[in-house]
């Protein structure tokens, strides 16, 4: 069986870098896409906002974890900050599944990060992942969001991690 090949947009985030950690150490080989240039093999290249990725990075792999995102523990949301939110999610998952959607059937799986806040703030009713989505500005991020990742095409397959805030000192507690 050949070794198994994991892509991760993100791996210097908190999860990312966690998640990178764990893979490693159990002999899987991980490929951290960064916007700078690459320090060692185990890193590529990649503009996320260009829309631009050369689909031959990903073929191979098993599979691509997008975990792209500007911190939602930074406070005020002002509206200049809500785009930075919304461009840091949406710009790279839309380029990470155009490049998936090109290799067709032999594409990775994709799995790409949202959030709880997809159901909004409902108080006292039961939510599981068939509910809807809720209202206000995360909603319809989240929303948007994974939209971006099912564009990765009908033959991929996509999986869709809706993780809640990190309660961790470099995070929420900060």
């Amino acid at each position: 069986m050949a070794p198994t090949r994991i892509i991760i947009s993100g791996a210097s985030g908190l999860i990312g870098s966690a998640l990178a950690t764990s893979l490693e150490a159990d002999g899987v080989e991980v490929v951290r896409l960064v916007r700078r240039q690459p320090r060692n093999a185990g890193e590529a290249f990649w503009e996320p906002g260009s829309g631009d990725l050369d689909p031959g990075l990903l073929a191979g792999a098993d599979a691509v974890v997008n975990l792209n995102g500007a911190s939602i523990g930074k406070l005020p949301w002002t509206g200049k900050y809500r785009e930075v939110l919304r461009s840091s999610r949406l710009a790279p998952t839309r380029t990470l599944a155009d490049a998936i959607r090109t290799l067709g059937k032999d594409a990775p799986m994709l799995v790409s990060a949202s959030a709880v806040g997809i159901y909004g703030d409902r108080p006292g009713e039961t939510l599981t992942e068939t509910s809807g989505p809720g209202e206000g500005f995360l909603a319809r991020l989240c929303v948007d969001w994974e939209a971006e990742a099912l564009k990765a095409g009908p033959e991929a397959k996509v999986a869709l991690l809706r993780t809640a805030s990190l309660l961790h000192p470099e995070a929420v507690l900060k």
